[in-house]
C-alpha cells in the first residue's frame, strides 16, 4: 500500500485538541476551603436573621444532628433567634396517607404567598422502621411551591420519635420565625399519635377528609375529632362534588356532639380541591376568623404560654432519657438485665429499679 493511500485510511489516527491546562489552582482551592468551612454559631445567627436560606437550612441540619458536638453549638444558634420569633402564626395539618395532603399545602401555600405571606413548610417524612431510611419527597410532590421566593419548604425525617414527629421540629419553628417567616405550617405523618404532638406546637389544627371512602365518620379516633380546630373535605371536585357536601353536613352533626373547647370556638367545616383551588380561600378565612377570636379573648397568648412549658418539662424528659443511656455503667448492666428479665430470672420492676438505682448512685457521687 503506498503512502498516500494510507493517509487516506478511515483508520488512521488524528490529533486530538489538548486539554487546557489548569491555571487557577488557588481558585479552586478556595472553593474547596469555602465548602469545608464549618460557620459559627454567630454566622448562622446572622444569616438566618438575614433571612439566608442556606444559613437557615445548616442550622436546621444541626440542631437535627444526633452528634452530642453539635447540641451546643445549636443551643447558641437557637438562644440568638429566639428574642426574634414568635412571630407567626403556626399551623398543623393532619390527614390519613392518601388524603391529599401535600397537594393541599402546596395550593394552600401558593395561596398564602399572593396574598404576601411568607410560608415555611415543615413536612415530617415517614421513617422505615427497618431500614430507618426515609425518602424525603416532599421538595417533589410540592414542584410550584418549592420554586416560590416567598417559600421554604423542609422535610425531616420523623426518625423514631413519638407518632413519627420530627424530634427538632419545636426548635426549627423558632429558626424559621427569625428568618421571617410569618406562616408556618407543618404536616404530619398521618398516623396517629403524631398529632397529639403536633397540635402541642401549632396555634390551629386543621383535619383533612375525602368523601367517598365509606362511612365517613368510621375509623376516625374521637381525640383527633376533638383537637380539630377545622375539618377540610379535600378531593371536593368532578363527580365527588356531591359527595363532600354530604360529608360536610355529616361532620358538622358530629362536631356538635362533641363538649364545646376551653376556647369557645366552634370548630368549622368546608369542602375544598387541591386540584381546581375552589374553597382554598375559604380555608384560609376560618382560620383568620379563629385568629382574630383568639387574640381578642387572649387564648392565643394563653395557649402559647402552656406550649412553652409542655416544651420545657418534654425537653427535661427527653435530656435526662440521653443521659441515662449514655452512661457506660448504665449501659453495660442493661444488656446483662435484659438477658435476666429474658430468662425469668427477675422481673422487669427489679431489673429497672435496679438500673435507675445504679443511676442516681453514680450521679450523687459525681455531685460530691
Amino acid at each position: 500500500m503506498s503512502d498516500s493511500n494510507k493517509k487516506k485510511s478511515s483508520l488512521s489516527e488524528k490529533a486530538g485538541i489538548s486539554p487546557p491546562e489548569i491555571t487557577n489552582v488557588s481558585a479552586i482551592n478556595q472553593i474547596k476551603n469555602k465548602r469545608r468551612h464549618q460557620p459559627t454559631s454567630q454566622e448562622l445567627i446572622d444569616g438566618i436573621l438575614a433571612g439566608n436560606r442556606t444559613s437557615l437550612s445548616r442550622a436546621i441540619t444541626l440542631i437535627e444532628s444526633t452528634n452530642s458536638d453539635h447540641f451546643e453549638k445549636a443551643g447558641e444558634v437557637i438562644q440568638g433567634c429566639l428574642t426574634h420569633a414568635n412571630k407567626s402564626i403556626r399551623i398543623g395539618i393532619t390527614g390519613v396517607p392518601g388524603v391529599g395532603k401535600s397537594t393541599f399545602i402546596e395550593a394552600f401555600g401558593k395561596h398564602l404567598t399572593q396574598l404576601g405571606k411568607k410560608v415555611a413548610v415543615l413536612a415530617v417524612d415517614p421513617s422505615s422502621s427497618l431500614s430507618h431510611g426515609s425518602i424525603l419527597g416532599d421538595k417533589t410532590r410540592m414542584e410550584e411551591l418549592v420554586k416560590d421566593e416567598n417559600a421554604f419548604i423542609r422535610p425531616s425525617a420523623s426518625g423514631e420519635t413519638l407518632g413519627g414527629v420530627a424530634r427538632k421540629t419545636r426548635e426549627t419553628i423558632i429558626l424559621c420565625e427569625a428568618a421571617g417567616f410569618d406562616t408556618i405550617i407543618i404536616e404530619t405523618v398521618g398516623v396517629g399519635q403524631s398529632e397529639t404532638a403536633v397540635h402541642s406546637m401549632v396555634d390551629f389544627f386543621l383535619l383533612l377528609k375525602i368523601s367517598g371512602a365509606g362511612d365517613e365518620l368510621q375509623g376516625i379516633k374521637r381525640g383527633i375529632m376533638e383537637m380539630a380546630d377545622a375539618i377540610a373535605i379535600n378531593k371536593a371536585d368532578g363527580d365527588n362534588v356531591k359527595k363532600a357536601n354530604q360529608a360536610k353536613v355529616e361532620f358538622n352533626r358530629a362536631l356538635h356532639l362533641f363538649p364545646p373547647k376551653r376556647s369557645n370556638w366552634q370548630p368549622k367545616v368546608t369542602t375544598c380541591s387541591s386540584m381546581t383551588k375552589e374553597g382554598i380561600s375559604e380555608v384560609w378565612e376560618t382560620i383568620s376568623e379563629y385568629f382574630e377570636m383568639m387574640k381578642e379573648t387572649g387564648f392565643f397568648q394563653e395557649k402559647r404560654n402552656e406550649q412553652n412549658n409542655f416544651w420545657m418539662m418534654e425537653t427535661i424528659n427527653e435530656q435526662l432519657k440521653q443521659n441515662f443511656y449514655n452512661q457506660p455503667e448504665i449501659i453495660s448492666l442493661l444488656e446483662e438485665r435484659k438477658k435476666a428479665v429474658q430468662n425469668n430470672e427477675v422481673s422487669s420492676f427489679a431489673a429497672a429499679s435496679e438500673l435507675l438505682k445504679l443511676y442516681f448512685e453514680k450521679r450523687c457521687k459525681g455531685s460530691k
